[in-house]
């Protein structure tokens, strides 16, 4: 059967949803338009742009009616930029959709009929990225461009500043493209593979204000680079370590192997809650702190300690839940894939003086069976697995095993839908889910499920 619009038409549509990208979600007679900067509860006059057999797209011409949470969006690039999807939603709006999504998607996708709370936001949901990763390049008139990505591609959108992210990040922004001429440093073409600069990349800490600025480069040896020091001295006063991190490949990865000290320290300090951490140049560390927090102290009232329990957590990565687990738990066993994760979480735990844990690199869904069998098994099992969900071999090792209480971190509500499905039909009630918003003014929302073992 065809479509029943037909490309270049024009119509109006109650918009009924948002798609995970950001953009409305309409239907004619079943056939579902998705519509670039639409909002839920809008009419809008539209233009059909593409159509599919199953879907297609549209753009709008004029919203009709708008919904009561449409607000003008502050960010001078957000229709260009990729970073951001829902500015133009007011934030209180933004908390009820992600609410309403998590719960539609817990229903649809799991059959899960948990109780769903309503999102834990933010006071001040700007200026909140403690990370930036800013790509430089050139324009064809091979000036120095540096911003962020368009929309599922890499263009860049030249840009000055970001809401989301520090002023530290804002001042490089604007900043060290004026300065890369002086320097002799050209930025790098991806499409050449030619140029010297390829991204600049800026952490903060939080707690401690110190910042660490790394200048990814194509080759080694760094044209001027007492000059490039105390260029980013004068962009950045309060900088504390200035690192070099060297990637030559034809690649969109953005860290190479071979990191470099040209001034200051190696890392930098950040806490979150009474847990301090150590940041060096490609660790993992979730990009807002503040609601790391938020997300941290949930799982770990779910976890309910009370002294005497041996935890696993799984994808630990640098230990960040493991140490706030360890403040409570008798012993915390963690697991990640990644080695140099494993040993910072290693390098964290002895910063904090924690004697109760035990770090090991490889894939959860072999090593934790390994640790039942030797004895080693959890009373709570804590897992925070990236988006793709928990690794069936892992959920197979869950149920197998049976821990009495399971906490899930959780980075995408649909794989947590479907694995929550799985461990309830194994035998666990899920009691309640937490969604936690660590991304605001983007469509990503974190949650936290607690589930007991049936008895």
């Amino acid at each position: 059967m065809s479509a029943p619009v037909k490309k270049n038409e024009r119509l109006s549509v109650y918009i009924e949803d948002l798609t995970h990208d950001g953009n409305g979600v309409a239907k004619v007679e079943g056939y579902p338009l998705f519509i670039q900067g639409a909002l839920p509860n809008e009419t809008a006059e539209i233009h059909v742009l593409k159509t599919l057999k199953n879907y297609g797209f549209a753009k709008v011409i004029d919203i009709i009616k708008p919904s009561p949470d449409r607000v003008e969006a502050p960010c001078d690039y957000f229709k260009q930029c990729g970073g951001c999807q829902l500015q133009h939603l007011s934030y209180e709006g933004q908390l009820k959709w992600k609410e309403n999504m998590v719960r539609n998607v817990m229903q649809r996708i799991g059959k899960i009929h948990a109780p769903v709370h309503p999102v834990k936001g933010m006071k001040e949901p700007w200026h909140y990225r403690n990370k930036a990763q800013i790509p430089f390049s050139e324009n064809e008139a091979g000036q120095a461009i540096a911003g962020f990505y368009k929309t599922k591609t890499h263009s860049i959108v030249d840009m000055d500043r970001c809401l989301i992210q520090t002023g530290e990040a804002d001042a490089i922004l604007a900043g060290l493209k004026k300065e890369l001429a002086t320097l002799g440093v050209r930025s790098y073409n991806e499409h050449t593979h030619e140029g010297m600069l390829r991204h600049v990349v800026i952490r903060k800490a939080r707690a401690t204000g110190e910042v660490m600025v790394v200048l990814v480069t194509k080759k080694k040896k760094l044209p001027q680079k007492e000059a490039a020091i105390a260029v980013i001295q004068k962009l950045v006063p309060n900088v504390t370590s200035i690192m070099q991190n060297v990637n030559s490949e034809k690649t969109n990865v953005i860290f190479g192997d071979d990191t470099i000290n040209l001034w200051g320290k190696d890392v930098i300090i950040d806490t979150i809650g009474n847990v301090r951490f150590e940041i060096s140049a490609r660790s993992f560390y979730q990009v807002n702190p503040e609601q790391t927090e938020v997300l941290y102290k949930q799982a770990l009232d779910y976890a309910d300690l009370q002294g005497d329990e041996r935890v696993i957590d799984a994808y630990c990565g640098i230990g960040t839940i493991s140490l706030f687990l360890a403040q409570k738990a008798k012993t915390v066993m963690g697991v990640e894939i990644v080695p140099q994760a494993i040993e910072d979480a290693k390098r964290n735990a002895v910063l904090n003086g924690f004697t109760n844990t035990y770090f090991e690199a490889g894939p959860a869904e072999e090593v934790i069976p390994r640790w039942y069998k030797e004895g080693k098994e959890a009373d709570v099992l804590v897992v925070d697995p990236p988006r793709k969900g928990c690794d069936e071999a892992l959920l197979t090792t869950i149920l197998e095993q049976r821990p009495k209480r399971v906490v899930y971190v959780s980075c995408n509500p649909a794989t947590l839908a479907r694995d929550l499905r799985i461990l309830e039909d194994g035998g666990y009630q899920t009691q309640e889910i937490q969604p936690v918003d660590m991304f605001p003014h983007s469509t990503h929302c974190e949650a936290v499920a607690w589930l007991k073992l049936n008895v």
